[in-house]
């Protein structure tokens, strides 16, 4: 049975893709979240390796106790490699804060349990410095969900493409997995996006109303999420250039911050 939850990649062909799309460059810090038995550590490394004069820094989160020893001592001679037991979850905001990631940035990797996706990107979207590059491999069905764009939006990817430019990479069938998982899994690479020009709260707030019932109106559910006549929502509404009659899922993110710079 998996341990935690965690399914092992073991494709060798898949995992240096993997790497790849990290883009190592010079002075890079890599976290890597849930290494399990250090297969996609290996390929960073593998990736240093081959980039003349370079020396990344990889800070890895290992839930697991058993698998964090074992991981300490498979990788005990290389001095850029640090193993830390405990829940990312939890950690990845106060490693996030130390200066060294401040200063240089900082990209996240991982082979992430399916049941941990959806609060893992909570908890990236809360950090006031974004990672550059996140690349994970997740279940596919999520990943599609992530990049997902109008008219299939919804209110993950609304969520993530605030922050980051999702684009899946690759496709990942079950059985390049130990113990074989019951669905296939897909790499993203979630590139940092520009800044909106938009405060974090007000635009979460937003998407929280306009997807609260995605299959209603966008000028039902304002009206109904931020208890305002329909008579007022048709207004700002058509003042920010946006159909009333649209549902949620033909929205784009530039329309959302439209909608939320209405009704700030």
């Amino acid at each position: 049975m998996p341990r935690l939850g965690q399914h092992f990649l073991t494709d060798k062909n898949a995992l240096k893709k993997i790497a790849g799309f990290l883009d190592l460059k010079e002075g890079d810090a890599v976290v890597e979240i849930g290494p399990g038995h250090g297969e996609l550590t290996e390929q960073i490394l593998n990736n240093e390796l081959r980039i003349k004069n370079t020396e990344i820094k990889i800070i890895a989160i290992e839930k697991d106790e058993q698998l964090a020893e074992s991981l300490r001592k498979k990788f005990e001679a290389r001095g850029n490699v640090e193993i830390i037991c405990g829940d990312a979850l939890k950690l990845l905001p106060s490693i996030i804060h130390n200066s060294l990631f401040i200063i240089h940035g900082y990209k996240l990797a991982g082979n992430i349990p399916y049941y941990i996706t959806g609060k893992l990107l909570r908890t990236i979207s809360e950090l006031p410095e974004k990672p550059k590059i996140s690349v994970f491999t997740i279940q596919k069905e999520v990943a599609e969900r992530l990049a997902a764009k109008p008219p299939k939006m919804n209110r993950l990817a609304a969520s993530v493409q605030f922050w980051a430019e999702p684009e899946i990479a690759l496709i990942i069938p079950r059985d390049s997995f130990r113990p074989i998982p019951d669905v296939d899994s897909a790499t993203i690479v979630l590139k940092k996006g520009v800044q909106k020009g938009i405060k974090t709260d007000a635009y979460y707030k937003t998407v929280r109303v306009l997807f609260s019932q995605p299959r209603k109106t966008i000028l039902n559910n304002i009206s109904n999420g931020m208890n305002i006549s329909k008579d007022e929502a048709r207004s700002k509404l058509k003042k920010a250039g946006i159909d009333e009659n649209l549902r949620p899922q033909n929205l784009s993110v530039e329309d959302i911050i439209k909608i939320a710079v209405a009704f700030q």
